[in-house]
């Protein structure tokens, strides 16, 4: 009995155990549960925060290559404007391209030229002319006294055509110009022929040329090799007629052929080129007792047998300089191409002239100048245009200085001075008893693009005589404004 009841008591306790344990067990079961959930959660929210910040990496690196090309954009059109700045300042510093336009196939014909107008005044006339080809005055005497005239001139408007691409042979090309101003007088004497200039051919001349050898043969009218092409002094009123030229400035033009060679081709540095030519001979007639057939039809002394005028000049240039040395003979036979002409003094003239010139460029300035001395040169402007066996020495010198790119000034001077002596032996058979002449001029130049303006003061002062003892001096000022237009 005591038994079972103790049975009992073990089996009621243990049930109240179970009991007990059971909503403890729910309880660790739902602790485990909860948990494993939270885990699963804050895993979740640990990926989800992994891909946001991969997602903002991913932004911050798009971003850094966006601002990377943006800078990368923005400093190459930075670049390309700064480029453009300069290819458009380039350009603009550059002058235009010459109208351009063609005949044959492969042959380019380009227009060239400039118009040209002076407002003058001079206290006398001068010789060859008034004007834009005023030189020195004509020498005082009763027929030539004092006197004032003023007037506008446009007869050193120019034109030429330059023609390129023609084919020869093998290397050899061709080319050529034809080149024209109106100085050939005036259309007849009435009361308007001031205004019609005549036109009058300058050159015209053919090249062959053949650029792998550096040679150029030039056939034709053009400047013979002591007029000095590239250092003519800067003048807006005296272009046909340069500043100096029969006073200190020789050479003429004429039909001949010229054979020009780069002594250095396509090497670097200074670049040399020897000059050889022949020219038609040329000589003055005289007065019509002296020297009876005439200058008219190739009939001058200067064309008596086949005697040319030949020539060789040597120059050189490099980026701020350029020299040269020309040289010329001549023979002439004073009895004449039929041979029965009365000479005067002598029967033959040998004619000889030496010459060096150049230029200087150093910054704003800018220096020409040359010296010759010869005999007999009157048909290139030496001898002061006098025909004789006559010894001349002179030269010129001009400096000028360019203030803004707009502004510049230049100051020149020039002397031709012919021995006294042969030009009073001459006098009457080819002198006109001009001893020497100097020409002084100042000029102040406006330009900008193809215009050019000037103030130019332009003096000579003339020794002369009228019978080889008395001495004559005559002056003359010349004052002018002008305007150029080139195209």
């Amino acid at each position: 009995m005591n038994t079972i009841r103790v049975g009992s008591r073990k089996a009621i306790a243990l049930s109240i155990a179970c009991a007990l344990m059971l909503p403890m067990a729910a309880h660790a079961q739902k602790s485990k549960s909860t948990t494993t959930t939270r885990e699963q959660q804050l895993e979740s929210r640990v990926n989800q925060l992994e891909q946001q910040l991969a997602e903002l990496k991913a932004m911050i690196q798009e971003q850094k290559t966006a601002t990377a090309q943006a800078t990368a954009t923005a400093q190459a059109a930075q670049t390309q404007a700064q480029q453009t700045e300069t290819k458009v300042a380039t350009v603009a510093a550059q002058p235009l391209p010459k109208p351009v336009f063609s005949t044959a196939p492969g042959v380019s014909v380009a227009l060239h030229g400039f118009v040209n107008a002076s407002a003058f005044s001079q206290s006398r006339s001068y010789t060859f002319g008034n004007g834009q080809n005023a030189e020195y005055p004509l020498p005082r005497t009763a027929a030539h006294s004092d006197g004032t005239l003023s007037g506008v001139d446009v007869r050193n408007t120019r034109f030429w055509l330059d023609f390129s691409g023609a084919k020869f042979a093998g290397d050899w090309t061709g080319g050529g110009r034809i080149e024209m101003d109106f100085f050939g007088g005036f259309n007849g004497t009435g009361p308007y022929s001031q205004q019609q200039p005549t036109p009058r051919l300058r050159q015209a001349y053919m090249d062959i040329a053949n650029p792998e050898t550096g040679t150029t043969i030039r056939i034709g009218q053009q400047w013979e090799l002591m007029f000095p092409l590239d250092i003519i002094p800067q003048s807006l009123s005296h272009i046909a007629f340069p500043l100096g030229y029969g006073t200190g400035m020789i050479g003429w033009r004429f039909p001949g052929v010229v054979w020009m060679q780069e002594l250095n081709h396509n090497s670097e540095g200074a670049k040399w080129r020897l000059d050889l030519g022949a020219f038609e001979g040329n000589w003055n007639n005289g007065d019509a007792a002296t020297y009876p057939t005439g200058n008219v039809n190739y009939l001058t002394a200067g064309n008596a047998g086949f005697k040319p005028q030949l020539e060789a000049r040597l120059r050189v240039q490099d980026k701020t300089w350029l020299a040269f040395f020309a040289a010329h003979y001549s023979k002439v036979d004073l009895h004449g191409v039929d041979g029965t002409a009365l000479t005067p003094i002598q029967s033959n003239i040998k004619s000889t002239a030496y010459e060096l010139g150049g230029m200087w460029s150093p910054g704003s300035w800018v220096f020409k100048g040359l010296a010759y001395t010869g005999n007999a040169i009157g048909q290139i402007f030496g001898d002061l245009s006098q025909f004789g066996d006559i010894k001349d020495t002179g030269g010129y010198l001009q400096a000028g200085y360019k203030f803004t790119p707009h502004w510049s000034a230049y100051a020149f001077y020039s002397q031709s001075k012919p021995d006294k002596n042969d030009v009073v032996r001459w006098m009457g058979r080819g002198s006109t008893g001009l001893l020497k002449n100097r020409q002084s001029a100042l000029s102040l130049q406006y330009s900008a693009g193809a215009y050019d303006l000037s103030v130019e003061w332009i003096r000579a002062n003339l020794d002369s005589t009228t019978n080889g003892v008395n001495r004559v001096k005559t002056s003359g000022n010349e004052f002018t404004l002008n305007g150029n237009y080139k195209f």
